[in-house]
């Protein structure tokens, strides 16, 4: 048996990790686009480093493009077999993956305008709508703790893993030549204690762990809660200096973290008398999706729906879905709150609004949750004084406000604890993906240090063989 690492090597997106069985069977443990990495991103995206018609199965750990955003591409390119998630994950994925294929098609379209101006060949989008609406038919809803035999050979456990709504870490018993192998892939890795979700949970003894390591060389900060950090910037900005409070979140998991603390304010009678946009169609369609699947919620948040029956509601919010009131609200001078896609401002609305408030400083961009270091996000957070938006120059007049605490990941604390329930004298290898290279080294004396043995940073494309 031996594992490829075709994405999220040395690189934070792009998951994809595909088990080679003996019999020529082969598993693939999520299907994620890259993002963020430049003129980089477009190859690395256009080629899998393997034959999608020759995969067995496919195993999907939670809904971030990161980690399905390829799958319309696979299915095209020849993958007929079943695809398992959990049943939020479902929920999700299909309009992630939609959302995914739109932006591909608009994107094109906009790029082949100048192209044909300019007399070069056209280009063809990653894949289509189409493609997307081609992937449903192929999904298999597996529940958390209840294995199932996806295969003779193969049986699949999902356990919570509390990253964002329906994640799951896979746990794969693999047996051949008579032996068996415990497989587990950590999936991105929530927070102990986070606002929402559950927990991690503890998952079986295992002999190869795949783990995701973002923050492996990190501790969020705990010094100011976040509502009290939110509500700050808020005052300072729409209040103080009559500007607009600009955050790039994900529709996924952080827009929803924002909601319930303006929520949370507002039920402390906190919450200052502004407009609060949502001014993103797929973060409103995750947010239905979020709001009717209370079952994933931790118990606080179960307790407070009793009292509340929206948690992600509250005074003052509006949801603008189409592309004109999207416009209307860079027309405006009001102050105001503006919650928009993309979390990294790669893609989406939230890109135009910072073009058009990026200069005037009595606007702030909040930054909150990690970014790829060449992202427009990354760029504006770490203080450029200039950035280019669109091919265009742009002075940073605007404040660039960070909060570190709000991230989905955990950090080396929550990855330990969630690697507890290890005994590490069991596990022959551990291999550290979704992590910067620098990072991964000191997650990686760290679980040295723990008592894990083997401890590898694979490489792109790289093929190991499962001792």
């Amino acid at each position: 048996m031996k594992i490829s690492f075709h994405g999220a090597a040395r690189t934070v997106t792009g998951s994809k990790h595909l088990i080679h069985l003996n019999n020529g069977k082969k598993i693939l443990l999520d299907c994620g686009m890259f993002q963020g990495l430049g003129k980089d991103t477009i190859p690395l995206n256009k080629h899998f480093g393997f034959e999608p018609s020759e995969l067995s199965y496919v195993i999907i750990s939670h809904a971030h493009i990161d980690h399905i955003g390829l799958l319309p591409r696979l299915v095209a390119e020849g993958f007929k077999g079943d695809i398992y998630c959990t049943d939020a994950t479902e929920d999700l994925a299909k309009i992630m993956l939609a959302d995914s294929a739109k932006i591909q098609e608009s994107d094109v379209t906009h790029i082949n305008k100048q192209r044909r101006r300019d007399g070069r060949e056209l280009i063809e989008p990653l894949y289509t709508l189409e493609d997307a609406y081609n992937v449903f038919p192929q999904i298999k809803v597996v529940a958390y703790n209840q294995p199932i035999q996806i295969d003779p050979d193969v049986e699949l456990l999902y356990t919570d893993s509390g990253h964002i709504l329906g994640s799951a870490a896979i746990n794969l018993k693999i047996t051949e030549d008579g032996s068996t192998k415990r497989i587990t892939f950590s999936g991105d890795l929530g927070r102990y204690r986070d606002v929402i979700l559950r927990s991690p949970q503890p998952f079986p003894q295992a002999d190869v762990i795949i783990m995701e390591s973002t923050y492996g060389d990190k501790l969020h900060e705990h010094v100011k809660p976040m509502i009290d950090e939110l509500l700050g910037y808020i005052q300072e900005t729409c209040i103080q200096q009559k500007g607009k409070l600009i955050i790039p979140a994900f529709s996924v998991g952080r827009t929803q973290e924002l909601l319930y603390a303006l929520n949370r304010l507002e039920l402390e009678n906190r919450l200052p008398a502004l407009k609060y946009y949502v001014d993103s169609p797929l973060s409103i369609k995750a947010t239905r999706i979020i709001t009717a699947h209370p079952e994933c919620f931790n118990a606080h948040v179960q307790k407070l729906l009793r009292q509340d029956e929206n948690v992600f509601d509250f005074k003052g919010l509006e949801f603008t879905e189409t592309a004109q009131e999207s416009m209307a609200l860079n027309d405006s001078s009001e102050p105001c709150v503006i919650i928009s896609a993309s979390g990294m401002a790669e893609a989406g609305r939230v890109k135009h609004h910072i073009l058009h408030n990026i200069e005037n400083a009595r606007n702030t961009i909040l930054i909150v949750g990690y970014c790829e270091p060449q992202s427009l996000g990354a760029r504006l957070a770490s203080g450029s004084p200039e950035v280019s938006i669109f091919g265009k120059k742009f002075t940073v007049k605007a404040g660039v406000g960070k909060i570190n605490s709000m991230s989905a990941h955990g950090d080396y604390e929550d990855m330990s604890q969630w690697l507890a329930c290890q005994d590490p004298k069991e596990v022959a290898q551990v291999f550290l993906v979704h992590g910067e290279y620098d990072v991964q080294q000191h997650f990686q004396a760290r679980l040295i240090k723990k008592g894990f043995r083997d401890v590898i940073i694979p490489a792109q494309h790289q093929e190991i063989g499962i001792g």
